[in-house]
């Protein structure tokens, strides 16, 4: 018998801070990752913007817990898309956003998980877009 197929999938940021600061149903997500049943992707720009938005006064994180954040519950567990060169304007509505899309295509990502409904709403993106409640169905449906 195979091995099960790692899914490989990126998370935009409001999914991955729910996940490391809040649990919940995104938190699910960590266990995923930390168990190597999901290969979570990422790029310069995409970490980048994870670390934009850590540092909001909001989370009251010391530059200390961000780092912890970032080398201990990321880095180990994400893989760098490196060398993306598809500028492709997935997302005209929000163009920010079409960095997720172009690291999923070029990372080769089976799903993009989302929460913005700028993506969730793509008529035909490149790379399936699902909410979190979706995708953890689908990886518990896995067989």
């Amino acid at each position: 018998m195979g091995q099960k197929k790692i899914i490989r999938v990126v998370l935009d940021t409001n999914v991955v801070v729910s996940a490391l600061l809040f649990g919940g149903t995104p938190g699910e997500l960590v266990f995923w990752w930390k168990k190597r049943h999901i290969i979570p992707l990422l790029s310069k720009e995409i970490l980048d913007e994870y670390l934009r938005v850590l540092a909001y006064p909001k989370f009251e994180l010391t530059k200390e817990e961000i780092l912890f954040l970032i080398t201990r519950e990321i880095l180990p567990w994400f893989e760098v898309v490196e060398n993306i060169t598809d500028k492709t304007s997935y997302v005209p509505e929000d163009p920010e956003d079409d960095k997720f899309l172009r690291c999923a295509v070029s990372g080769k990502a089976d799903y993009l998980v989302s929460r913005d409904q700028h993506l969730l709403k793509l008529s035909a993106p490149p790379v399936p877009v699902l909410s979190v409640q979706e995708f953890l169905r689908r990886l518990k449906e896995k067989p």
